[in-house]
């Protein structure tokens, strides 16, 4: 199936969608895309519209330890964790999918992640660094996240730390194990998580036209 130039409408009903705004993000951008994506769309840090939006979608640019330290401040970190209690989507981008993880490494400097998955983001392990541009990814053959997308799409990094080892582990037959999506730059890195509620890419959906359009549609239609 070939990407599509045109996202398809998931829903008659447009889902409200919360860019949580804590600071660290390209949240216009954002805006723009999920709006693409047929998506109600609030720029805000206000505790009850994050709390009650059917989706919340948490970006991140710039340092590990400043987006912790801006995230706590916004209540950011306490909302996510309510949230996804309660079995409400939660989508990451960039440093706002690394800050889910239990540690930052940064410059020497260990910071505590949000700790909903265990890892270390850590600088990557590639003879150019920052990885910025275009790259493919390895998806799980029933992602949803990625559904309708060639296996040749290609979606758009800036990123100079990622989490090169996935630590989680699904033992419990009656839970669904995590999809990890992979891309590789020097060294293969986690690309895209799907874990339930919680979901997360590394690369900016916002950025990568057609596909991300696709992508955020897809995680929009399971809202």
């Amino acid at each position: 199936m070939s990407t599509p130039s045109t996202p398809q409408k998931t829903s008659k009903t447009s889902k409200k969608v919360v860019v949580f705004d804590y600071g660290f993000g390209n949240v216009r951008s954002a805006e723009r895309a999920l709006a693409r994506a047929g998506a109600d769309v609030e720029i805000t840090r206000d505790f009850d519209r994050a709390m009650n939006a059917d989706g919340l979608l948490v970006p991140g640019v710039g340092a590990f330890a400043a987006c912790m330290q801006g995230l706590k401040e916004a209540r950011g970190d306490w909302i996510i964790d309510r949230r996804l209690a309660g079995g409400r989507p939660v989508m990451g981008i960039c440093v706002g999918m690394q800050i889910l993880f239990g540690l930052g490494i940064e410059h020497g400097v260990e910071t505590e992640g949000l700790a909903e998955w265990p890892g270390r983001v850590e600088q990557l392990q590639a003879d150019v660094v920052p990885h910025m541009g275009w790259n493919t990814v390895e998806a799980p053959a029933d992602s949803e996240l990625f559904a309708g997308l060639d296996a040749d799409a290609r979606f758009y990094f800036v990123h100079s730390y990622a989490v090169h080892d996935w630590q989680l582990e699904t033992h419990n037959p009656a839970m669904s194990a995590p999809k990890v999506t992979w891309s590789t730059h020097g060294k293969p890195f986690v690309a895209a998580v799907e874990n339930g509620s919680l979901w997360a890419t590394q690369f900016h959906p916002e950025k990568s036209g057609d596909a991300g359009a696709q992508l955020l549609t897809n995680w929009i239609g399971t809202l």
